[in-house]
């Protein structure tokens, strides 16, 4: 309880790891405020029914609370903003204001618990947060959103953060990579996925770096494990480097 999470991919997609969390979460009966900006509900859900977890269902019993960004967009630039009834989440993007405020408090309110609620623990999902930056979100807004999500949901509500970003070390993309470096100096543990240097290979998808930062809370180096993985339909297989069916 109380950690952020940082899932980070370079040169691959890491959204494996937020589904991995998405389900997990769910069947272990978190709360879960899910803001998706990078997919459709019905994409989530398709990939959740594989992994045993049906959104649908969790949506209606509100144990999930899911922010579908594709259409929050559409809405708040092409629809009629009185007939939403509330104003939306991505607030920002009407040029009204700058900051994240509104996004912040659907999360707030979505996770703050009500009476009569059973669930386990709040956890704050984001995929991905690096759209925010796309759709004209200052930096700064964005690493203020994420330290009130911290403060509020790790330190208030005792729950827990995991958020993904995409990342490119040669990228020109300033903004970007001022956001993950940042995120990186305050995450209790950091998922790195990265693509093979060496190209493709259809028994190895890419190395995952494990980083536990110990350095956060005690006068120790962070622990570093590092695995090669394989996406397969239902799973991913995780394992040694230079052990893959490849080699062996």
């Amino acid at each position: 309880q109380g950690k952020l999470t940082l899932l980070r991919d370079t040169r691959t997609d890491g959204s494996f790891l937020v589904h991995h969390f998405l389900s997990f979460y769910l069947r272990a009966g978190c709360k879960v405020c899910f803001v998706a900006l990078l997919q459709s509900f019905s994409h989530y859900n398709i990939v959740a029914q594989k992994l045993g977890v049906n959104l649908a269902a969790a949506k209606e019993r509100g144990q999930l609370v899911f922010l579908e960004g594709l259409k929050s967009c559409l809405d708040l630039l092409f629809g009629d903003e009185e007939q939403l009834g509330q104003p939306s989440p991505l607030q920002f993007l009407s040029g009204s204001t700058s900051d994240l405020r509104a996004l912040f408090d659907f999360v707030r309110v979505s996770l703050t618990p009500a009476d009569g609620d059973s669930w386990k623990g709040p956890v704050l999902l984001v995929d991905d947060l690096s759209v925010l930056l796309s759709l004209g979100a200052a930096p700064v807004a964005v690493l203020d959103f994420m330290h009130y999500c911290r403060m509020c949901v790790c330190c208030q509500l005792k729950g827990n953060v995991v958020v993904l970003v995409h990342s490119n070390e040669d990228s020109e993309d300033e903004e970007n990579e001022l956001v993950v470096n940042s995120l990186c100096h305050h995450s209790d543990l950091i998922l790195w996925a990265e693509g093979l240097a060496t190209g493709f290979c259809k028994d190895v998808h890419g190395l995952i770096k494990i980083i536990k930062r110990l350095s956060l809370r005690q006068a120790e180096q962070d622990q570093v494990q590092v695995y090669q993985y394989k996406i397969q339909d239902r799973n991913v297989t995780f394992f040694a480097r230079g052990l893959s069916a490849a080699v062996l």
